[in-house]
This record gives structure tokens, C-alpha cells and sequence, in this order.
């Protein structure tokens, strides 16, 4: 099946700039039983584990986060850029290929010791994924899990994530 989802998945060359493959999921969202495969894909990973809060990364991540969330009876917390949380935040830079990026998440987010579960649409080199998982911890939260719809497994980025179960749907081993 997860092989079966790439003809869901819209490959646009040269955006968001020259050189970059982009994974568009949009079109696998518009597919009402392929979305509710792919959502049950996700809800397998995560058999056996206790789940208080799910995470989803800035913005692809809120879609299929939120829906784990209802579907794990857990609560949503997103991780956003800077300035579009409401109430007191922690924040978290990291690097970029060329320069840095900051995200941020409510301060009361999460209570110590809750079990979290982060989700992202895609992971390419780690470095969002990384930094959000600093700042779950920053808050006392335990990662049980990350899991992403797609991963570009030949941008390494599962390597920053090595001490974390991280599981993906769909993996692509090259730009093309």
C-alpha cells in the first residue's frame, strides 16, 4: 500500500525554488478513501502506544495531526512560526541550508511527563522535526513517536532523529 500512495502524491519541479522536488499531498487529501487509508497507515504505527497529545509542525502537519488526535482521543498542539500563537510561547532556532529558522509552541502545551506524539507531512534533512522535538521536551513532554507521511530518506534527515521511534509512509530514495 504505501508504494500505492506515491501515485497520490503531485511532484512539482523547481518549487519552491530551483532544484527542489516538492511533494505535493493535496492531491492524496482529495481522494476520500485514500485519505482514510492513509490515516489508518498512521493510526498502525502507533497500536500499543498511550498517546495524551499530538503535535503537528507548521502547516501540513496540523491535517493529518489533528485527525490522529481525534482518532487517538488526544489532545492537538501546533508548532508554529513565530508570532501567530496568542499566549505565552517557548521557542526553538535551528538551521537551515542557508541561515536560520525559529518555531514556537504554547508554553502550557504540554504537562511533564505526557506522551507525545509529533507529526510532520514530510521529513527531508530533520531540522524542523529536530527542533520541535527540543521544545516538546523544553515542556517535559515525552516523545513515544514521530511519524511523517513522507520521507526523502536520501537527505538523511532521519539521523537527527535517531533516538526517537520515527516511522513513515511513503519514502523516496531521490529528487526524481
Amino acid at each position: 500500500m504505501p508504494e500505492n500512495l506515491k501515485k497520490y502524491i503531485r511532484s512539482i519541479k523547481d518549487f519552491p525554488k530551483k532544484g527542489i522536488m516538492f511533494r505535493d499531498i493535496t492531491t492524496l487529501l482529495q481522494e476520500p478513501k485514500v485519505l482514510s487509508e492513509t490515516l489508518e497507515q498512521l493510526i498502525n504505527f502507533t497500536r500499543g502506544l498511550k498517546i495524551d497529545k499530538v503535535v503537528g509542525i507548521e502547516s501540513r502537519g496540523f491535517i493529518f495531526g489533528s485527525l490522529l488526535a481525534d482518532r487517538l482521543n488526544a489532545g492537538f498542539i501546533p508548532i508554529r512560526k513565530p508570532g501567530k500563537l496568542p499566549a505565552e510561547t517557548v521557542s526553538e532556532t535551528y538551521e537551515l541550508e542557508y541561515g536560520t529558522d525559529k518555531i514556537e509552541i504554547h508554553k502550557d502545551a504540554i504537562k511533564t511527563g505526557e506522551n507525545v506524539l509529533l507529526h510532520d507531512d514530510l521529513l527531508a534533512t530533520g531540522g524542523t522535526a529536530e527542533a520541535s522535538c527540543k521544545l516538546i521536551e523544553k515542556l517535559g513532554g515525552k516523545i513515544v513517536q514521530i511519524s511523517f507521511l513522507i520521507e526523502l530518506t536520501f537527505l538523511n534527515g532521519k539521523e537527527k532523529l535517531n533516538k526517537y521511534d520515527v516511522r513513515s509512509i511513503i519514502k523516496y530514495d531521490s529528487e526524481d
